[in-house]
């Protein structure tokens, strides 16, 4: 630490003279992922954001490294919610793990379930009826709609928009609750899934009430958009902002809307055509420049296809069991061997790989949740931006932390 040398004798009441550095002090050096080596002269101030919740997305704290105003580290630092949901799973039953599938991504447990229950099919080589396929792709795509409008509310809230997009986004997640709660009991916690079908048939009437509630839908999403996507507002917070190039998305294994934000087709119902997605006909919407901007409009384009999927499932749902007859669930021990099940969530690629050693409960149990993934490149995107930024790109990345922690 250096200090201002004393003063000459008899001047005891002069000014200090100044602090000047040193020739041979180095200037701070930072390593970025993105820039390399960056030579920064002057003063860096570090500041922790957390882990209270920086906005919605639940305990989470950054690091930030700010020169000025401007980010030039950022250190995500999560594991305050870690539960140990994997060797809890190695712990107890294959179908005892069903409810806390719910707990990993707690706005979508119907996407959890089913990446889960598609993990298990695929181990024990488990059939589906066709009633049963179609109720799953109809919850999988209301949940999605009920993921991206909460996230975009979210998202317009990160930007100083604190009451209306929002409070408009839980009216319509509240229709689609209200039908998860007729059919299985629960309005979040579905545990609704079963290996080989579902845990039970649609109430009398759900159906009619499924096709009200995406019939106002649509027009709810003509009014949202009018509010949100030529705003000016919203269009100077987002556009050119948390840029995310295709190459670095890529080789980080960022997927769904992140990914195709950034001009990559790749969704997954459209690759694996699980389930039944093979019969119906809708587009994988693509931005151009990976912003944040790209990825609201994503969000809002992948639902107006969602709505195309749920009409037509709705319309042809058959009649017939909803659980595969040769499907045991009781005493389940599937047989040696590994699998891997996956499925598009809202938030990307949801996977879970199972390795069975013919006992009860799972030899391994490993989640692959794309919030973590799609976490990693959070510095990456933030980088050269003002601190005011930092939330809005993290709101862009749709975490949760029940899949980031696990």
């Amino acid at each position: 630490m250096k200090t201002s040398p004393e003063p000459p004798s008899g001047e005891t009441g002069a000014d200090p003279a100044p602090v000047l550095p040193s020739p041979q002090d180095p200037p701070y050096t930072l390593r970025s992922r993105r820039d390399g080596d960056r030579n920064l002269s002057g003063d860096l101030l570090e500041i922790s954001m957390g882990p209270h919740h920086p906005s919605t997305h639940g305990v989470f704290q950054m690091d930030v490294t700010l020169d000025g105003e401007t980010v030039v580290q950022l250190k995500p630092v999560f594991g305050y919610l870690h539960r140990n949901h994997e060797k809890i799973a190695e712990n107890t039953s294959y179908l005892a793990s069903m409810p806390y599938t719910d707990r990993l991504d707690y706005f979508n447990s119907m996407t959890s379930n089913w990446a889960y229950a598609i993990s298990v099919e695929t181990l024990a080589g488990i059939e589906v009826t066709e009633r049963a396929e179609y109720i799953r792709v109809i919850v999988s795509e209301l949940t999605r709609l009920l993921n991206h409008t909460c996230l975009i509310g979210f998202l317009v809230m990160d930007m100083g928009a604190l009451g209306t997009p929002l409070m408009y986004a839980f009216r319509e997640r509240e229709k689609i609750l209200d039908l998860f709660e007729s059919l299985s009991g629960s309005r979040m916690m579905c545990n609704y899934l079963r290996f080989g079908g579902c845990r039970c048939d649609l109430p009398p009437q759900w159906l009619d009430q499924a096709r009200e509630v995406i019939s106002d839908f649509e027009a709810f999403l003509d009014s949202f958009e009018k509010l949100l996507t030529e705003n000016e507002i919203l269009m100077a917070r987002t556009q050119h902002v948390g840029v995310l190039e295709a190459d670095l998305a890529i080789n980080a294994g960022i997927t769904g809307p992140m990914l195709r934000a950034c001009g990559v087709n790749y969704d997954l119902r459209k690759v694996d055509r699980y389930g039944i997605y093979d019969r119906f006909d809708f587009k994988v919407p693509l931005g151009a420049t990976g912003d944040v901007y790209d990825r609201y409009m994503v969000r809002i384009l992948e639902m107006r296809e969602s709505l195309k999927i749920l009409e037509k499932a709705l319309r042809d749902i058959p009649e017939g069991p909803i659980v595969h007859p040769k499907a045991k669930l009781r005493g389940f021990r599937p047989k040696p061997g590994e699998a891997y099940g996956r499925i598009e969530g809202p938030k990307g690629e949801l996977g879970f790989y199972l390795i069975s050693d013919g006992k009860p409960q799972p030899y391994r149990y490993r989640v692959r949740p794309p919030s973590l993934i799609n976490l990693t490149i959070l510095e990456d995107m933030c980088l050269g931006h003002s601190v005011a930024d930092v939330v809005v790109i993290l709101g862009s990345v749709d975490i949760v932390l029940g899949e980031v922690d696990r």
